[in-house]
């Protein structure tokens, strides 16, 4: 019944009164009962009070007047009492002070205290508003000769009631209540982690956090997902801390009755986020070798979970909630089971969802954050790749790889600090690495652009691909593969895996699987190129990739024919069968037009050494020789071996004109003399300055052996006739420029065999063999500054043109075309250049270079200063 206002005009004056007086002792009664700190006996007098007011139609009035007395009465006797025992924490800072770690679990103790006084209180006045449910039921009943339910008034005015605490109490919250709630539920979850500890070891079940993980027995791999808590991890143990448990379900019971529901959950779960992140966090560490998914997982089993499932049966979730008798199930219904759980609440199996994906999450970060580290030590990281893969499929944050890594490229591996051959070997473990997580190679496209993209401005590029791929290192700028076996090796091997897994997917397939695999295909990740199927996406071609950074195969072939021509011509003895396997592997890549020219070479070098046998073998007949030539040398075919070349199919030979010493210059003729007869009408045209010659020295106290160049040779060699030349004169009688000569001698000092000194004219330096042998180290200074001439010294000594030298010279038929365009047009820009080029020289030689080609060139006219580049506009030189 409301209260109605007009029903007091119809009363008389004695009627009035009597409401005052009924109103006056109904307020007094209240007040007494309020106050009365446990003593109900003032509720005797409520019921006649009630009854007589609401007979008047102030029963809403009367309702109103006992909720306003209770919430005057709670903000007096409890509020103001609750929040003065947390006055002592002005900031929660102070919660990790020393101040108060002084006092052992004082946040517990006070917690604890104040929670108890303000649910006494609460309590009180529930039964003081039950006083007045009762009264407000025995003025319906007498209205209506009826029995009314208690639960009608009751709910309603509880509900009220309970609105009202829950208000008070949160718009008076200190900002660090929460951080209270947070530092008691983290105390008592570490505590109950380590009696977790302590129980699994007196059980004799191991409990240690190691990079092993826990104590398994079984050896089950743990899938995506699911929940395998051995039962030594439940049950005992928890039935020896159901005090501790009890405790704070006591406490979170408490919480939740005054209104705090959302905070105590919010508290209680962001203290168990965090004992899980630390948890994570000290298993996975830096060390990248072992898997550590499987621990995080056993640890959320052993203590977090069992901590939930006891305190949420404490308060009351269970499976019984679940609306059984409607029909309908739960999509979390059919979650693993859990041992020592019968049946797990939907509140436990969403906390194991929640607390796994974090756990995935919080992994996944780590590793990401490291994930540099992580490819550097690839494969022996493999563990941590594959701990990353599950994480990624659990959470989907593929793009928060992606733009991690490449920002950890930019800023540790992009840099002008790095080596050209440490970056290539770092985007192949990338590749073999990303290829682990990601199959589809959607996001590998995405991290290894800005690689490729850097690596292309790089002019050493091209060589140390080669390298990379036909050296013996396995790929590993370490050096650590097995010997023999090259990149190039290793990418074969993976590309027959690959072809036969594509095999055995593509055959042998009946329906029903065929039906299967179709059930289990998904889409493409929006990330992926759509001009891409994910079948092509599915076979990662590393070389394909690698070949991609050039932008042309044929680059990648003619820098391997100058680098193999070089290997070829510097070799002392016929043994290719290093360079014969790799250039088979080259064929199957590259196909056989490409590499014709290398089989060429290769083969020359066979027919080298069997045309070298059979001039050998004629020396069983040798002519007469006469007595001059007896007198002049000593040396004979057996110590010559020659590479017969077809220069036609070789790169341009460095060419160096060269007077060697008269005896080797017979040698030499009969060699040729004896082919011509061999090999009638072909005749020998020999390359002086290319080629390896051992020499021995001897000296009165010891002698040393050399692997030497012919230039180097024929310096020494002049040392016979006489033990002291000048620079000036040394040079005439090699027939080699001054400039030249100087370079070259320098070997020969650092080894200590030649002192050099200045003379009367300062360009004209003497250069004197030693009597006494030194140890060459022991030169100090000197030594260290030859050792530095000496590799400027090779590379001048190549045998044959670099490809740049090459291109250099095949562009320089363009060189006017270029400077008449500018000439006409002013300025062009380099795409400008290329395509006028292309258009008009379409006679021979036509142009058919690349735009990288075209840009070294044009650099190197500016290096030259014929042009210059304002604003990405090419002009000529003024």
């Amino acid at each position: 019944m409301m209260w109605d206002p007009e029903a007091l005009d119809s009363l008389d004056d004695a009627a009035i009164g009597d409401v005052l007086q009924s109103w006056a002792s109904f307020c007094d009664c209240t007040n007494a009962l309020l106050c009365g700190r446990g003593d109900l006996s003032a509720g005797a007098d409520l019921v006649p009070l009630v009854v007589a007011l609401c007979g008047y139609g102030l029963c809403s009035l009367v309702q109103d007047h006992f909720l306003h007395s209770l919430e005057e009465a709670f903000k007096s006797n409890a509020v103001l009492k609750f929040w003065k025992h947390f006055d002592a924490i002005s900031d929660a800072s102070k919660l990790g002070t020393t101040d108060f770690q002084v006092q052992e679990n004082w946040t517990e103790k006070v917690l604890s205290k104040s929670l108890e006084e303000i649910c006494l209180e609460k309590h009180y006045q529930e039964k003081c508003l039950l006083m007045l449910v009762h009264a407000l039921q025995s003025y319906e009943e007498s209205i209506t000769d009826e029995k009314m339910k208690i639960q009608d008034y009751r709910s309603s005015l509880t509900s009220k009631y309970q609105l009202m605490v829950s208000s008070i109490l949160l718009t008076t919250v200190p900002m660090h209540f929460p951080e209270i709630l947070r530092s008691y539920f983290k105390e008592k979850l570490e505590e109950l982690s380590n009696m977790m500890a302590v129980g699994h070891e007196e059980d004799g079940c191991e409990f240690q956090f190691n990079n092993n993980g826990l104590g398994q027995p079984s050896q089950r791999p743990i899938g995506v997902g699911e929940m395998d808590i051995d039962t030594c991890y439940h049950g005992s143990t928890f039935a020896k801390n159901n005090t501790l448990v009890n405790n704070i379900g006591k406490v979170v019971c408490d919480l939740r009755n005054l209104g705090f529901t959302s905070m105590t959950e919010d508290a209680y779960a962001s203290s168990i986020l965090l004992l899980l992140k630390d948890k994570v966090h000290d298993l996975a560490g830096d060390d990248y070798r072992t898997p550590v998914l499987g621990s995080i997982k056993e640890w959320i089993q052993a203590v977090p979970l069992q901590f939930l499932h006891a305190l949420l049966v404490y308060l009351g979730d269970s499976p019984a909630q679940d609306d059984e008798s409607s029909g309908l199930k739960s999509p979390l219904a059919s979650s693993p089971s859990y041992p020592g759980i019968e049946m797990p609440s939907e509140g436990l199996v969403r906390w194991q969802l929640r607390l796994e994906y974090f756990a995935y999450e919080t992994l996944q970060d780590l590793r990401i954050g490291k994930l540099f580290e992580i490819i550097v030590d690839y494969p022996e990281s493999s563990p941590a790749i594959e701990d990353l893969k599950q994480c990624l499929e659990y959470t989907g944050q593929h793009s928060k790889l992606v733009d991690s890594f490449i920002s950890s490229l930019r800023y540790r591996l992009l840099t002008a600090g790095a080596s050209t051959n440490d970056i290539l070997h770092q985007y192949v473990s990338t590749i073999k690495a990303l290829r682990t997580i990601d199959p589809t190679g959607v996001f590998l496209e995405a991290v290894g652009e800005p690689i490729r993209d850097y690596l292309r401005r790089r002019k050493d590029t091209i060589k140390c691909i080669v390298t990379m791929l036909t050296d013996g290192s396995g790929g590993n700028s370490t050096g650590a593969g097995n010997s023999g076996d090259s990149l190039l090796e290793e990418l074969n091997r993976d590309a027959e895996n690959q072809e036969s897994a594509d095999y055995d997917d593509d055959t042998n397939l009946d329906d029903k699987q065929a039906w299967i695999n179709a059930e289990r295909w998904e889409p493409d990740p929006v990330e992926a190129d759509p001009s891409k199927g994910s079948r092509n996406r599915r076979k990662i071609d590393i070389l394909g990739m690698i070949v991609g950074i050039i932008g042309s195969k044929d680059q990648l072939v003619n820098e391997y024919r100058v680098m193999l021509a070089e290997k070829l011509l510097n070799k002392s003895d016929y043994d290719i069968d290093s360079e014969i396997r790799t250039l088979e592997l080259l064929k199957i890549h590259f196909g056989e037009g490409s590499m014709q020219k290398c089989e060429i070479m290769l083969n020359d070098l066979i027919d080298s050494k069997r045309t070298n046998a059979n001039i050998k073998a004629s020396i069983l007949q040798p002519p007469a020789p006469g007595p001059e030539q007896q007198q002049e040398t000593c040396l004979s075919l057996d110590h010559l071996d020659s590479t017969i070349i077809s220069s036609n199919f070789w790169p341009t030979i460095q060419a160096e004109s060269l007077n060697i010493p008269t005896a080797v210059e017979q040698l030499l003729s009969d060699y040729a003399r004896r082919f011509h007869e061999i090999k009638t009408p072909r005749k020998l045209l020999w390359k002086k300055n290319l080629g390896t010659v051992k020499l021995e020295l001897q000296f009165e106290d010891r002698s040393m052996q050399f692997t030497v160049s012919p230039m180097h040779a024929v310096i020494i060699m002049h040392f016979q006739e006489q033990t002291s030349w000048t620079s000036k004169n040394l040079a005439a009688a090699i027939g080699v420029p001054i400039d030249t000569l100087n370079k070259r001698i320098n070997f020969w000092i650092s080894k200590g065999v030649l002192v050099e000194s200045v003379g009367s004219d300062s360009d004209n330096h003497i250069f004197t063999i030693v009597s006494d042998m030194v140890d060459p180290n022991k030169t100090g200074i000197n030594n260290m500054r030859c050792e530095g001439i000496l590799a400027m010294d090779e590379e001048c000594e190549r045998s044959v043109a670099s490809v740049e030298e090459q291109l250099r010279k095949e562009m320089t038929v363009y060189e006017k075309f270029i400077v008449g365009m500018l000439t006409n047009f002013g300025s062009m820009t380099l795409d400008r250049i290329h395509n006028t080029l292309k258009m008009f020289c379409v006679a021979e030689p036509s142009y058919d270079k690349s735009l990288q080609q075209l840009q070294s060139f044009l650099s190197g006219l500016i290096s030259e200063e014929k042009l210059e580049i304002r604003e990405g506009l090419y002009v000529l030189k003024k």
